[in-house]
Order: structure tokens, then C-alpha cells, then sequence
């Protein structure tokens, strides 16, 4: 597969992961920001190699070899950013994109002998499940904090917004994997909470804790 045919495939996995149904050509477009005739074009190279479903006007859903293909994809980027901060102390916030490019290398070997180096990490920096070789994925029970309630208490786990920017925000409110929050108050006018993280109390916005995956 080239570049971009992977990127596609990666694509339509992480939006088939917030919705069962099949993907629209223009949420592809929106997300890869490209022209949805664009998306048309590639989603038929796809589907001539038995990477995708597509139905012209009916959206497109991965075939099994499809999802297969992605996951490994998915398992290389998220390894590679475990890579870079456990061992070379990038921060959470700057690995995405050069993860992005490594994703791409193909060497199988390579890649299972890094996951072997790394002691098989189940997860990545950002809390997300890294698949394993064979595409199997451990699931963690999670929420997100603004479903929590007043005196409810959790581990951090995960955050659904990978942005630069929301992670360098946690950062500096020193929340990280497995900071203990507590919930002090929660307001009925905005939703917004105020939250003991260590020995640290802050308020936070409703959008912000809409992005922090507690356990």
C-alpha cells in the first residue's frame, strides 16, 4: 500500500470507532481535509483490493483484511510513540506527528522486536490500546470525567483529545496517566468542575473534562 492508501485506511478506522454505521465520503473528506472526490477515487482503489466496502452514495465500512491492515498501522504508531517518550524523552504532546511518519516504515520485524524492546505495551502515552500482533486490542473500562459526579474519585486512564495544545493544557495543570482525580464540586450552571489532583485543586470546564478518561 502507498502513504496514502494507509492513511485512508487509519482514517476510516478511528471514525468507525465513534459510529457503527457505515462512513460517509464527506466525513472521510472532512477529516483528511481533502475534496470528497478525492475520497471517491481512493475508496475505490481500495475497494479493488479488498480493503474496503464501498457502495457509492451508501458510505464504506473496512472488510476484514481491511481492519486488519489498519490495526497494524495503528499498532506501529502508537508503539512508536511509546518509543519516543519512554526512551527518548519526548513529551506526550510532541510525538504524534513524527509518529505519523514512522508508522509508515514496513518491516514487520522491526516493529515486533520494537513492541519486544518496549515490554509489549498494551497502551500508548495517551492511554490509547495498542493492538498486538495479531490485531487483538485490550480494552480498558473507561468514562470520561464529565460523567463523574460530586465525591466520585478515579484514575486518570486516557484523553480523547490528542491535540498538542489540550496536552500541553494538562501539563500544566499536572495531570497526567495515572494522576488520582477527585471530584469536589460540580456546577449545575455550566457543568464545569472543580477537582482535587494530587494536593491541587482547580476548576475545569465541562470541554475539558469531556476529554480526560477516568477509571
Amino acid at each position: 500500500m502507498t502513504f496514502s492508501e494507509e492513511n485512508y485506511l487509519k482514517t476510516i478506522y478511528h471514525l468507525t470507532a465513534v459510529s457503527d454505521a457505515d462512513i460517509s465520503t464527506n466525513a472521510i473528506a472532512e477529516k483528511m481535509e481533502t475534496k470528497a472526490s478525492s475520497v471517491t477515487d481512493m475508496l475505490k482503489k481500495l475497494s479493488e483490493k479488498d480493503l474496503v466496502n464501498y457502495v457509492k452514495y451508501q458510505g464504506v465500512s473496512l472488510t476484514e483484511k481491511g481492519k486488519l491492515a489498519a490495526k497494524m498501522i495503528v499498532r506501529k504508531h502508537r508503539l512508536w510513540e511509546c518509543f519516543l517518550v519512554e526512551k527518548l524523552d519526548f513529551s506526550w504532546d510532541e510525538v504524534h506527528e513524527i509518529a505519523e511518519q514512522l508508522e509508515h516504515i514496513k518491516s514487520e520485524k522491526l516493529i515486533n522486536k520494537l513492541d519486544d524492546f518496549l515490554g509489549n505495551p498494551t497502551e500508548d502515552p495517551h492511554g490509547d490500546p495498542i493492538p498486538d500482533a495479531n490485531g487483538r486490542i485490550i480494552k480498558v473500562e473507561k468514562q470520561l470525567l464529565s460523567e463523574f459526579e460530586k465525591n466520585q474519585m478515579g484514575i486518570c486512564v486516557g484523553v480523547k483529545d490528542t491535540s498538542s495544545d489540550f496536552l500541553k493544557y494538562l501539563d500544566k495543570q499536572e495531570i497526567a496517566l495515572g494522576s488520582q482525580i477527585e471530584i469536589i464540586e460540580k456546577e449545575s450552571f455550566d457543568s464545569s468542575f472543580r477537582i482535587r489532583v494530587g494536593n491541587k485543586e482547580i476548576t475545569v470546564s465541562n470541554k475539558i473534562a469531556s476529554n480526560i478518561y477516568i477509571k
